[in-house]
């Protein structure tokens, strides 16, 4: 037979191959985190028909003379290069802006993904549409373990802030100079003991000849007494601090001046426990709880991984892929790290396909196809000359 009907052969073989990875990528075109593929193509071995030929003396060298087989799928190359961004204003759709995958759970197998269609489950736990449990590191007490193992990400619904004892009160504003002498000013704040049990730290204000004498309790039965006097400037010149059992009430903010009644205690650090009103995921993957109280701690960090060679990992099917021998083993970090990307919440990464170039692609399998499929015909069109010699 001829060798120009088995390189035909081969032809149509590899352009339809062609077809199949260029018609997969048009069909994940809407498809989130998707990344195109492309077809590489390399001639088959080639039959030598005559050797090459050194130079000798009175005759030059020759070149080989070799013909073809055909050609073959040398592979199917994956494109890894980020995709658009679609807002979605979703808090649990995250996009990651640069290199690193996804880390999730199937049952024991760990699969990484460029899909960040997330979302809460009965449980609590992060997961991907098909199930899949997002990997990162836990947290204790707002304090995230990067060094620990990873673990499932999970929001729990029934998490609660604990209580913070004050321990600081801060007193800002004016006491009036002409306030007469022996009269008191009282002024109220709630703080909190090491329970989260409120209490009311009162101060008492006297207008004495020099200054200012201060009365505080801290409602839990404990009592201090202190000095103040300003400066002709109006600014405090001693007293600044008072001591009322654990709490230290500063008042180096406040003055002295006539004519204005503003003294109050104005913050103070203490807070009661909260229970879980809502989360933000921020740029370097931490999960933060909203608390009743006030209060923000970190429940949680997902985990990015990044590969020596992405081309090497192989699909798994659901937008996920799997380590191989050629993409290396996953090295694990946190998002914002060193060669890892951040994250951008409430954001999903598109499909990379570019459109108009996989229809270029389609159009020139297609015209590939058919020349293939032309020489096929002309080599029968041969066999059939050579069948009718004899008649």
């Amino acid at each position: 037979m001829l060798r120009s009907l088995y390189s035909g052969i081969s032809g149509l073989r590899s352009h339809q191959e062609m077809l199949d990875v260029t018609g997969n990528n048009i069909a994940n075109v809407n498809t989130v985190g998707f990344k195109a593929s492309s077809t590489v193509f390399q001639d088959t071995l080639s039959q030598m028909t005559q050797g090459a030929g050194g130079p000798q003396t009175g005759i030059g060298g020759t070149n080989p003379a070799q013909i073809g087989l055909g050609v073959q799928v040398a592979g199917v190359s994956t494109n890894f290069a980020q995709g658009s961004a679609q807002a979605t204003g979703k808090a649990t759709d995250l996009m990651i802006s640069g290199d690193g995958f996804f880390v999730t759970r199937l049952g024991n197998d760990t699969v990484y993904s460029r899909a960040g269609a997330f979302d809460f489950d009965a449980d609590g736990r992060l997961v991907s549409p098909d199930g899949k449990i997002v990997q990162g590191y836990s947290a204790t007490n707002g304090v995230v373990n990067d060094g620990g193992g990873l673990t499932d990400i999970v929001l729990p619904l029934d998490a609660a802030a604990p209580a913070t004892a004050t321990s600081s009160a801060t007193v800002t504003g004016n006491l009036p100079s002409e306030t007469p002498v022996n009269e008191v000013l009282n002024r109220d704040a709630t703080v909190y003991d090491q329970n989260g049990t409120k209490h009311t730290l009162t101060l008492a204000y006297k207008r004495t000849q020099d200054g200012w004498s201060v009365s505080a309790s801290n409602g839990q039965g404990t009592a201090a007494t202190g000095a103040i006097t300003f400066g002709t400037d109006g600014k405090i010149t001693s007293g600044a601090t008072l001591a009322v059992g654990d709490i230290t009430v500063d008042m180096t903010q406040l003055s002295g001046f006539a004519g204005l009644n503003t003294a109050s205690i104005s913050s103070q650090n203490g807070h009661e426990a909260g229970a879980l009103q809502g989360y933000t995921i921020s740029k370097d993957g931490t999960v933060v709880g909203s608390f009743s109280n006030g209060s923000s701690l970190a429940i949680g960090r997902i985990a990015l991984a990044t590969f020596a060679n992405p081309a090497g990992l192989e699909k798994t099917g659901a937008s996920g892929y799997r380590a191989t021998a050629n993409s290396g083993q996953a090295a694990i970090g946190a998002p914002g790290s060193a060669g890892v990307g951040s994250l951008a919440s409430g954001t999903l990464e598109m499909s990379n396909v570019d459109l108009s170039q996989e229809f270029t692609n389609l159009i020139v399998a297609q015209r590939g196809f058919q020349a293939n499929a032309r020489i096929i015909t002309t080599s029968d069109e041969v066999l059939q000359e050579l069948t009718n010699l004899k008649r």
